[in-house]
Order: C-alpha cells, then structure tokens, then sequence
C-alpha cells in the first residue's frame, strides 16, 4: 500500500492547491514540488523491488459489481511500469522547479501548479492501472489535463481554440478504444490485464461480422478488430496521422506544459499502452503492421514538416511527432524493447530541448520566431550548451543516449522482416532530416550576429538557476541514459520483443550509416545556416512548391477545414435554424404564449367586483340545475 502514495500525493497537491490557491498564491511551488518529489522517490523504490523480474500487484478494492463486471482499482507495476514511474516522476518534478521561475508573477500561478499535479496523478495512475477500465478512466483525465492546461492563458483566442482541437480530434481516438474496451469485455468476460491477455492467444480463430448479418457478411478477426480499435485511442493520444494536427497547436500553451505533457509523457501514453497490451497485438499480424507503417508514415511527415517551420516550439513540437512515430513503427513491428528504449531516452532530451524553448523565449521578451533571434550563445553559455547536447541526443550522435536507442530501434527494425527493413531505410533517412532541422534551429538562434530588436538585444541574459538547473539535470540524463541498461531491464518485461541481442554486420553497418545520415545532416545545416546563409532563400524559390507544401504541413488542417470543419458548421448552422429556432424555441415560447393567454383569461375573471362575482355564482347554478334537471 506504500506505491498508492506515488500516485496519491500529486492529487493532494492538486486538492490543496484547488481549494486554497488563491491564498496560497506564489507560494504553491512550496507544496506541489515537494509532493512530485516524494512521488519519486517512491517511484525509486517500486523500481528496485521490481528490477529483479518481479512483479507488483497490489489490488486496492472493489468499487462495482454486477453480474459478470466487476470494477476495481489496483496497480500493475513490472519493470514497464517502474521504467515510466520514473520518467514521469523525474520529468514532471524538473518541469514543477522551472515553472517557479518561468511562471513567476503569472495571475495563475497557483492555478498552474494544481493543473500540472493533478496531470501528474492522472499520468502515474493510467501507468498503474492493472485493468481497460482503469486505463481508460485515467487515459481521459491526462485529455481533461491537457486541454486544462493548453488553456491556461484562456484570455488568448489562440490558446483557446488549441484546447478546443486538441480536446476534440482526441475524441475522435478516444471513440475508437473505448470500443475497443467494450469489446474486450464482451469477448472476454473482464477488464482485467492478465486474464485477457492469458486468453488472449485462444481467440485467434475467432471471427466478427463487421456488418451484422446472417451468412454473406464480413467475418475478421475479432483480436484485429479490438487491436486496431484500441490503437485508434493511441492515434490520437500520441498524434499519428492522421490524427496529428493537435500537436503543434497545443505549443499555446506555457512551455513547461510543451515539456511535460507534449514531449516526454502524455502524448508517450499511446505507446505505452501499445506496449502494455503486446499479448494482444502479437496475435494480430494485421494489426501489428497497421501499427508499424502509420508509425513510419507519421516518422517522415514530422520531419519533413520540421524543415521549414520557423517557430522554435513548433519545429521541436514537430520533431516530437517524428519520434513518437519511431517508437510506433518499432512497437508495430515487435520491437517493444527498442521502442520504449527510445522513448525512456527521448522523454529527457525532448523535455530538455522544450525547456531550452522556454529559457530563450523568457530572454527574448516571449519572441519564438528564430529569424528574429539570432546571437544567443555568448550571452546564454547554459542554456546554448545544453540545448546543443539535447539536439545532439536527438540527432543520434555518437555517445549520447539518442545514439544508442535511435540505433537499438533501427536494427529491431531491420530486424523484422521486408516490411522491417524498408521502414529502416526511411528510419535513417528521417534521421538525417532530424539532423538538419534540428542544427538549422540551434544555428540560425543561437549563432551569427543578432537580429532582435536592438533595445531587446541588449537586455538578453542568462536565466535565473531555478530554470537553469533542470537544464543540466536534462542534459545529463540525455547522455546518462545510454549507458543505464535500459534495454536489459526492460527485457524482462517482454521477453519475446522481437531485434533485441542481435550484434555484427547488420548492427555496425545500420550504425554506421545512420550516423554518417546524422552527421551529413548537421553538415548540410552548417552549410546552409552558417557558411552560405543566402543559399536557403536560393533552394526555396528553386523548390517551392514542396517549400509552401512543407510549411503549410502538407495542407492537412486546411484539408480537415473543407472536409470536416466548414461542413459541419454549415450543417449546424442549418439544423439550428430549422430545429433550434424552428421547432424547440417555438415550443418553448408556445408554452409561455399558451400560459399568458390564460393569464389573459383568468384576469378577465378576476376583475375584483362583488357583483361580477355573485353574477358568476348565480349563473353557475343556473346551470347546475339546468343540467339536473335534463340530465
């Protein structure tokens, strides 16, 4: 009962903070960032006791049961879930210390912090859960805690339609598991993990008729049907296409939260729960490769997208994409241990890269536009260096730790098959990309003479230390993760993942070539951004068609608009007319004309004259009689 504190204490700060942060004001760091804390130290005692293969189950109680249902809570922790206890717990504390200085004199300081706690519980508890329900109820709660804190700044009409997106095209997803829960309780009889998944196996020559018919219909696989329904929730939670456009939006939000929640943990949940429910996927062929090339597709579509965007934010937002499709097109293609591998290392460079966002935005006076930049380095030795190693992890430069994942991922690819090895290719060549856009932004901010605001520009310094030190603690973590064993702790909770322990030819030549792809990447940049700056201006009139297509991110919301968007507005518009006005406020306004009317009546009635009355009395019982009388 001591790991339900893990969980248990972020959501007191979250109730503290509710009830009594306009009290407590500027000095809710003092209760939230104590609470994670603790959060995490426990978090480094569940990993110790599983680190030997064992496996935590600690059911708590029983809150319903109806016949064959039954709903409880309880935790799930193997070494899986002791890997993102701590990720979650170490990223979210260092988000909760930078906030204190980046958040500093915000109106909603306290609001932020009781926000980013309770998304703190909501993510531990949905790594936690040992049953669909569960995962489900805490899967919507970290959606609820996005779109809370993409918000933030509701006054923004920017900030506000970003929650608006993200909120709804995660619904879209989220339709698609939880039909995919349903059905596992209507083929299984349970919510439980480890029931479904020991009888996960016995329901590959089960069928489901899609079209509901007798003889004639469409008979499928009913474990390819709850695997890709399931995998629809991961589309959206972690923004694969085509349910990718909420991400970059969501960068209106403060930049921890890009950090916390855009980077290193919510939008990692898919992966997760992809990698969590293996038993069910490794069944399903079709289902697995689904996985891998919408993992592929989104990979290359993210980085291309990254090449020419000019927002710091959203080039890194968009990098975040890109990788999240690494680790679904190795997950997709079984290897787990490799995917999540990447996403262990990934969660510290991408969060120490979105909190290097937030220390160059904070100097610049909350300008993002990298043009405007420029200059940077000298005058931000600590935040210039760290956002260098955390761009070279994320090109996969030799010795960092995005080196040994990204490569680990790549050779579990080649690994897998035909299908494997073509993802591969595109895995290298999307890392030669992630190299290019990754140094263009490190270049063309940080290096070359200013191009800000002269009276800006000299006011540009260092940040304080409570912004500084995750940094360090991030930059760290991006090297230190590579030589951790990650892959062999990891092991023991997929012990059949496919590419792991594989070494020679294949592994030294897909290195090989994927670091000369990293290295002619950060050399094109150079060229590009540094030695010849007037040559990218050149290259765009010269491609400019895929130029505008690459900016404007392939079309696909402007897509969405004509397709989805304007349409249903249209619709809308038309039903309202015709229903809303037509006929609900019409019944509405009847029922009040219908009364007044017999207001009008009765207060003809009533006039308030004796005599009116005994005449009415006396006509009553000329009736009265009358009708006796007859009758």
């Amino acid at each position: 009962m001591l790991y339900a504190l893990i969980p248990i204490l972020p959501l007191a700060a979250f109730i503290v903070l509710s009830l009594a942060g306009h009290v407590i004001r500027d000095r809710a760091h003092l209760l939230a960032v104590p609470a994670v804390g603790f959060s995490f130290l426990l978090s480094v005692l569940a990993f110790a006791e599983v680190a030997g293969g064992h496996v935590l189950e600690i059911p708590l109680y029983t809150w319903a049961a109806s016949g064959d249902l039954t709903i409880r809570l309880g935790f799930y922790v193997d070494q899986l879930t002791a890997a993102m206890l701590l990720l979650v717990t170490i990223v979210s504390g260092l988000v909760h210390v930078y906030t204190i200085g980046y958040m500093h004199g915000e109106p909603g300081y306290a609001r932020f912090f009781a926000n980013i706690a309770l998304f703190t519980f909501s993510m531990l508890m949905l790594v936690m859960s040992d049953n669909f329900l569960q995962l489900f109820v805490f899967w919507e709660a970290v959606g609820l805690c996005s779109y809370l804190l993409i918000g933030h700044w509701y006054d923004r009409h920017s900030a506000r339609a970003a929650a608006t997106k993200a909120f709804i095209v995660n619904r879209v997803g989220d339709f698609g598991f939880l039909l995919g829960i349903l059905l596992v309780f209507v083929v299984f009889g349970t919510l439980q993990y480890q029931p479904v998944f020991a009888e996960a196996a016995g329901q590959v020559g089960t069928t489901i008729d899609l079209l509901g018919t007798v003889g004639g219909g469409w008979e499928v696989s009913v474990m390819t049907v709850i695997c890709l329904l399931l995998f629809v929730g991961a589309v959206g939670k972690s923004a694969q296409v085509p349910l990718h456009v909420w991400l970059p939006d969501a960068m209106e939000g403060p930049t921890p939260i890009s950090a916390l929640i855009h980077a290193a943990t919510m939008v990692t949940a898919g992966v997760f729960m992809v990698a969590r429910l293996a038993p069910l996927y490794n069944v399903s062929p079709v289902a697995m490769t689904v996985v891998a090339v919408v993992g592929g597709l989104t990979m290359l579509v993210g980085a291309t997208i990254a090449l020419t965007q000019y927002d710091i934010k959203r080039i890194v937002a968009y990098s975040t994409l890109s990788q999240l499709g690494y680790m679904m097109m190795a997950c997709g293609l079984g290897g787990y241990v490799a995917g999540l591998y990447h996403l262990l290392t990934h969660g510290a460079f991408k969060a120490l890269l979105f909190l290097g966002c937030g220390s160059v935005i904070l100097a610049v006076h909350h300008e993002q536009d990298m043009r405007r930049m420029g200059g940077l380095k000298e005058r931000m030795p600590i935040t210039y260096w760290t956002f260098v190693i955390g761009s070279l992890a994320l090109a996969g430069f030799p010795l960092t730790a995005g080196f040994f994942s990204k490569d680990a991922l790549l050779l579990a690819a080649w690994n897998a098959g035909t299908l494997g090895q073509i993802l591969t290719v595109l895995g290298i060549l999307t890392a030669g990309l992630t190299a290019f856009y990754s140094f263009r932004l490190v270049f063309v901010a940080f290096w070359g003479e200013s191009r800000a605001d002269p009276r800006d520009a000299d006011h540009v310094h260092e940040q304080p230390f409570v912004v500084t030190a995750p940094l360090v603690v991030l930059a760290v973590l991006s090297i230190l993760t590579g030589y951790l064993g990650i892959p062999e702790f990891l092991q023991h909770a997929f012990p059949g993942s496919a590419g792991e322990g594989h070494h020679g030819a294949a592994a030294t030549g897909i290195m090989a070539v994927a670091t000369v792809a990293g290295l002619l990447g950060i050399a094109a940049a150079y060229i590009l951004y540094v030695k010849s700056p007037d040559l990218p201006d050149r290259l765009m009139r010269r491609w400019h068609t895929f130029y505008q297509a690459s900016f404007n991110k392939w079309y696909v919301d402007e897509a969405y608009e004509k397709a989805f968007v304007n349409p249903t507005f249209s619709f809308a518009d038309r039903l309202w007319k015709k229903i809303d006005v037509a006929v609900i406020d019409n019944a509405v306004n009847g029922v009040a004309r219908g009364f007044a009317w017999w207001g009008w009546m009765a207060r003809l009635i009533q006039t308030g004259e004796t005599q009116n009355y005994a005449l009415g009395m006396t006509v009553g019982a000329v009736l009265i009689l009358t009708a006796y009388v007859l009758f």
